[in-house]
């Protein structure tokens, strides 16, 4: 459980979040949390609530406002995801997400820069970002190093050799993240098999414009330019259920007004940022506990 010091840190942050954005033009909005189809995604999944699911993003509906003329919108809510637990993760936790019409993920970037400038210039006493007793760089332009760079440099290995011998996610997980140091970095351009909801590189389309962002070691936000074709993501969809199928996980229905709205989203660029893990970060916190209210064992 938090100290009244941790949960004021959390309070300014959340904060200060909202005036970032607010002040930027973004339009604050609030989704349902249950939803009758989630986002299927093999390794992540949304727990039942009756009939329907708790949401483990507000993503597909935020993607929905977009498709009917919203420009730049923002939420911060509570999300779900079951059997998440450790350290750095617990099955229920507050996220992040802003989006830009006519914007691609390199604007994303510079959002990043901006909202972490604006947090530390508005919470003095954090200023300069000390976690872990060790002192962060956080000063613009932040590090950007592309996923093919960093396997060769950090496993000995190419993406698509992690990708044919099924090792990506362990490659990525134990050789390639604890290599990036705690200073901010952006890990871009992602293969297209890991493309999740990211639209393709023009000038590439065996790459994805995806990005994660990483400080103090842990990952903070995934962010991609896009994906605005219905049909390619309806065949996305489809293998990440076969996955899950094979995984013996029951498949979820199909959200076809999701698909629906693609047809009309414009060009777009979307950020999920784990606030838990922003206000670790500011707090010195090694574990999330340190900075949530309750975590499931106190209740």
């Amino acid at each position: 459980m938090a100290g009244l010091k941790q949960l004021q840190i959390r309070a300014d942050l959340l904060f200060h979040i909202r005036r970032f954005f607010r002040s930027q033009g973004f339009l604050d909005v609030e989704t349902p949390i249950r939803i009758p189809a989630p986002i299927p995604e093999a390794h992540i999944d949304a727990v039942p609530s009756l009939d329907w699911y708790l949401h483990t993003s507000p993503e597909s509906c935020m993607k929905r406002l977009l498709s009917q003329g919203y420009e730049k919108i923002f939420q911060i809510c509570r999300v779900f995801r079951a059997e998440e637990l450790g350290a750095r993760h617990l099955p229920e936790f507050t996220m992040l997400e802003w989006y830009r019409t006519d914007a691609d993920y390199n604007q994303l970037m510079t959002d990043c820069e901006n909202l972490l400038a604006f947090c530390l210039e508005s919470m003095p006493d954090r200023a300069p970002l000390v976690y872990q007793g060790k002192r962060i760089d956080a000063s613009p332009s932040w590090r950007r190093e592309s996923v093919s760079d960093a396997f060769r440099k950090y496993a000995g290995m190419s993406a698509e050799e992690a990708l044919e011998t099924d090792r990506f996610d362990e490659v990525m997980a134990f050789e390639v993240e604890p290599s990036l140091g705690l200073d901010p970095v952006f890990l871009y351009d992602y293969p297209i098999k890991k493309a999740a909801l990211a639209r393709p590189k023009p000038e590439d389309p065996n790459l994805a414009e995806r990005f994660e962002l990483y400080i103090g070691g842990m990952e903070m936000a995934n962010a991609f330019s896009e994906l605005v074709d219905p049909v390619v993501q309806a065949e996305r969809f489809k293998m990440e259920e076969e996955e899950r199928v094979l995984a013996g996980k029951k498949p979820y229905p199909s959200n076809e007004k999701f698909l629906r709205a693609l047809e009309t989203m414009p060009p777009s660029a979307g950020i999920a940022l784990g606030v838990d893990r922003l206000a670790m970060l500011f707090a010195g916190a090694a574990d999330i506990a340190q900075i949530s209210a309750f975590t499931p064992e106190e209740l």
